[in-house]
């Protein structure tokens, strides 16, 4: 599970910026031969930033000097397949490609059942196209939708659903970033007292798609809860910002064995003016 909150094309400074939790396993080793996540980092021999799934090698928020980015989020399902495609190679897929996001996504119509359900945001800042694509409900065909400018949550429903944590996140985000007005956003803050939250819903308000004591405890915008396998919850906390000059951040917080660490990856976007 993670949670994404990001302006597109809504700002006078940053014609995008994300922020992102990513939720799993902290000690991913009770999973026989899985291995940690590593953090946000150039990859070897292609253009691509961003964290990475050491067994599946994909990622699930990477982005490139080209301008281009890609995210994605799981849909909570009660029942998933364990023979699936990684969701992870998706965004890898489109960032090694060529493809302006539409086409990309229309590309995958064939294929978008192979993979458990899936939340994938497309951006090309150059060309000023994002788009989001799901491959549920099961059954029917995939979505494929532009996004339009202005500020967006996704969670583990479709694009802006209202679910507590996303209606808090941007409620939250919204109050927090009212101080900066058309200014440069603090982002290291912005994290700190945004994506740190651990404020659960009503159970009233829960969707009720699987236990309901699971989707209590995911109900935060930061997630921590106690299984069986150890605990499960938020890992890493990113920002992406990207300037209208091309000047691009990376700033991530992530959890090493026990002791949280923070870096920031700057670069720029050549395209960009």
């Amino acid at each position: 599970m993670c949670i994404a909150l990001f302006l597109w094309q809504c700002h006078p400074l940053y014609p995008f910026l994300l922020l992102n939790n990513r939720d799993e396993y902290h000690n991913r080793q009770a999973f026989f031969l899985l291995l940690p996540t590593k953090p946000a980092c150039w990859w070897e021999d292609c253009d691509i930033l961003g964290g990475r799934d050491e067994i599946a090698m994909g990622t699930w928020l990477a982005c490139s000097t080209q301008g281009r980015v890609a995210f994605l989020t799981n849909v909570l399902e009660l029942h998933t397949l364990p023979e699936a495609k990684s969701r992870g190679d998706l965004p890898v897929l489109f960032l090694k490609s060529s493809k302006q996001p539409k086409e990309f996504a229309e590309s995958l119509k064939s294929e978008a059942h192979y993979y458990n359900g899936f939340n994938l945001i497309l951006v090309d800042i150059e060309s000023k196209s994002m788009v989001y694509v799901s491959n549920r409900p099961k059954g029917l065909p995939i979505t494929i939708e532009e996004v339009a400018p202005g500020l967006h949550v996704l969670s583990n429903d479709k694009l802006d659903s209202p679910w507590h944590k996303s209606l808090r996140l941007e409620l939250s985000f919204k109050e927090h970033v009212a101080k900066y007005g058309e200014g440069e956003i603090g982002v290291k803050e912005v994290i700190e007292k945004v994506m740190k939250d651990r404020v659960k819903a009503d159970k009233s308000l829960l969707p009720r798609i699987c236990s309901l004591d699971w989707e209590f405890n995911l109900s935060s915008i930061f997630v921590e809860v106690e299984t069986p396998l150890g605990v499960y919850g938020t890992r890493s906390s990113a920002a992406l910002s990207v300037r209208s000059s091309g000047e691009a951040s990376f700033y991530e917080v992530y959890l090493d064995d026990t002791k949280w660490k923070e870096h920031v990856i700057d670069f720029h976007i050549g395209k960009l003016k």
